[in-house]
């Protein structure tokens, strides 16, 4: 089996032109990016590394795992400098690696709270004090910068760190087991390995993988092996005996991202075979049995992880932000592996739900926690105590040029409809394509070759789970949709001025939930396209909890552009319960018939942006 079935193209052959994206991008740089590098100053982030700097030992602000969340905000200008390599974030950039610099320690080691707080305490809790974690966002900010701009000023900090960090764990006799409560840096030490060509970095990240579930920290925090339970941490068996997702979200989305890179990169046809087959069965648990509708996991707060299969409550949802960032870049993973399109229906539902709802409009507020259900008190914050969901979905947002498009030796695939231009070299000659869509609002996608010297290959659009009826046109002419895991396939020889044409019906539909989720038995949701929606109180004719949605009147959508930033609203009709006053002092009467009013329904990514009002995905459905 090939190591995997398609690479990803980078964002640095896309320009992306789509105008639902391209307005998130663009408040992005001039709005989130200031905002997250002011908060970071405000909150000691940057001055905690200023304090390691000077070698100074107290000022320290906030976690242990402060440095974590401005080595995202690094990773996100980045991506902003991919594109715009003047933009005013490059000197806020340089600043940082400057601080960095003088920071890091003669051995590579590089950590403002063990630096400045406790020297004394390197490696002795990687349960709670995510020092590799840490360093995996490093890591990972110091490829994307690199990528963007050539230098190999932050690279260097991260490659000595991964040194240091390569030198003290490991199987030689001289080094230590052990791996961090928070995966990440499983990811980062891939990337690394990519950048560089350095093998060690993927076979230390193999080291991590694959010795998890030792059970470490029971050691490390003397807890007997009867009585430990390393679940949150994914520490309760080893990785390819899982078989279920269990724990912390947003780490056990990491690790299983983690163990796809593995498995894509591994010489040993028998260990890839055993991952593939973990990676299936955890997924299939996680998708069909532990996810949201609108694509986030994580459904209890205590440990902001899972439970058991089918408990999705609502107005409890954890389903943290970076819970669905963390599932949009393992499904990115499984994508690359199978092939198939299922996996980045996934990614579309989290990226256009879960994971676009973390953050305003405006780009200066965010939801760590994104509920199904409120009562009307929970609203999007400036910054956290624990700010990592702010820079996490930026990255996403600044990185999304990554995830349109890939190739293999004989196939360009379209994996979301994002309007964009790419360019590159196909056949050692020029190939440029065009993507035109007003995705996700709109039905039609175009893609259209603007460039190309007539090479043969296979372009594979990918036809979403959730549309019913595709249909296809080349040049303007029907064709019948040649189906291949989920794609449509398109072989010819391409021409400049060919166009493709792939029509997605978005008719707006009433969902219902399996019977074993109870929280929505008896309910329905509302889905049009890969949108997915709420009901926010003040839009309707009387309380939520008085409406029911009539399952037997049909569903509209209308296109609203001054209504939160230009959205499609789907309207329909409601049975509505009689007033308390209306009921006066009877408690019980024979059934009545109950009044139909009209009610609206908004895209869940973008509710809390008026006044305050109680919100519903799932609503009683009659």
């Amino acid at each position: 089996m090939p190591t995997r079935q398609f690479h990803p193209i980078s964002l640095a052959h896309v320009d992306i032109t789509d105008s639902f994206w391209l307005k998130r991008q663009r408040t992005l740089r001039t709005a989130t990016l200031p905002h997250l590098f002011s908060e970071l100053e405000r909150a000691g982030n940057i001055p905690n590394l200023r304090l390691a700097a000077e070698r100074k030992r107290e000022g320290y602000q906030g976690p242990v795992y402060m440095d974590s969340d401005l080595y995202k905000a690094l990773e996100a200008a980045a991506y902003v400098l991919h594109k715009h390599p003047e933009d005013p974030v490059r000197a806020k950039v340089d600043e940082v690696i400057d601080i960095l610099e003088r920071a890091q320690e003669p051995d590579g080691y590089l950590n403002s709270y063990f630096q400045v707080v406790a020297p004394d305490k390197r490696w002795t809790n990687l349960r709670d004090w995510h020092e590799l974690y840490c360093a995996g966002h490093l890591i990972e900010a110091a490829v994307a910068h690199y990528e963007a701009t050539g230098s190999p000023r932050l690279l260097n900090i991260a490659k000595r760190f991964a040194d240091y960090i390569d030198s003290v764990f490991g199987d030689a006799p001289n080094k230590r087991l052990g791996y961090c409560g928070h995966p990440e840096i499983e990811l980062a030490l891939f990337r690394l390995y990519h950048a560089t060509g350095d093998v060690r970095y993927a076979k230390l990240a193999s080291f991590f993988l694959l010795n998890r579930g030792k059970k470490v920290f029971a050691q490390e925090h003397n807890i007997p092996l009867e009585q430990y339970d390393g679940t949150i941490w994914q520490d309760n068996l080893p990785l390819l005996e899982q078989r279920e997702i269990v724990g912390h979200a947003v780490r056990a989305c990491y690790l299983f991202a983690g163990a796809t890179d593995l498995a894509m990169e591994t010489d040993d046809p028998v260990l890839r075979q055993q991952l593939i087959t973990m990676l299936q069965r955890v997924w299939a648990n996680a998708l069909n049995r532990r996810t949201y509708i609108t694509g986030g996991v994580g459904n209890e707060p205590k440990h902001e992880g899972f439970t058991k299969d089918y408990e999705l409550p609502n107005r409890t949802a954890y389903q943290e932000t970076c819970a669905s960032v963390a599932l949009i870049f393992w499904a990115h993973r499984m994508g690359q592996l199978f092939g198939e399109a299922r996996y980045y229906d996934a990614l579309e539902r989290a990226l256009y739900n879960g994971a676009l709802a973390g953050i305003s409009l405006d780009g200066m507020r965010f939801f760590y926690v994104n509920p199904l259900e409120s009562d009307g008190s929970h609203h999007r914050q400036p910054w956290y105590g624990c700010a990592c969901c702010p820079p996490n979905i930026a990255r996403l947002i600044a990185s999304l040029g990554s995830y349109i498009y890939a190739r293999s030796k004989d196939a360009l695939y379209v994996n979301l409809y994002i309007g964009s231009r790419l360019r590159l070299e196909w056949q050692s000659k020029p190939l440029v394509v065009e993507l035109q869509t007003g995705y996700p609002w709109h039905e039609s996608v175009a893609v259209r070759i603007a460039e190309s010297a007539s090479p043969r290959f296979k372009l594979m659009l990918r036809l979403p789970a959730w549309c019913e009826a595709p249909e296809l046109r080349v040049n303007g002419a029907p064709v019948a949709i040649q189906r291949e895991r989920g794609y449509a396939v398109v072989k010819r020889n391409w021409a400049p001025g060919d166009i493709v044409e792939l029509r997605l019906p978005m008719p707006p539909v009433l969902m219902e939930a399996h019977p074993r989720v109870e929280a929505d038995r008896w309910q329905v949701a509302i889905q049009r396209g890969p949108i997915v929606y709420c009901l926010e109180e003040h839009d309707q004719p009387a309380p939520l909890t008085h409406l029911a949605i009539r399952r037997d009147h049909p569903l509209h959508s209308r296109w609203e552009a001054e209504l939160l930033g230009g959205v499609v609203v789907v309207e329909g009709m409601a049975e509505v319960l009689e007033s308390d006053e209306a009921w006066g002092d009877t408690l019980y009467r024979p059934l009545r018939e109950r009044a139909l009013k009209p009610f609206r329904a908004i895209p869940y990514y973008a509710w809390d942006h008026r006044q305050p009002t109680p919100m519903r995905v799932w609503m009683p459905g009659v």
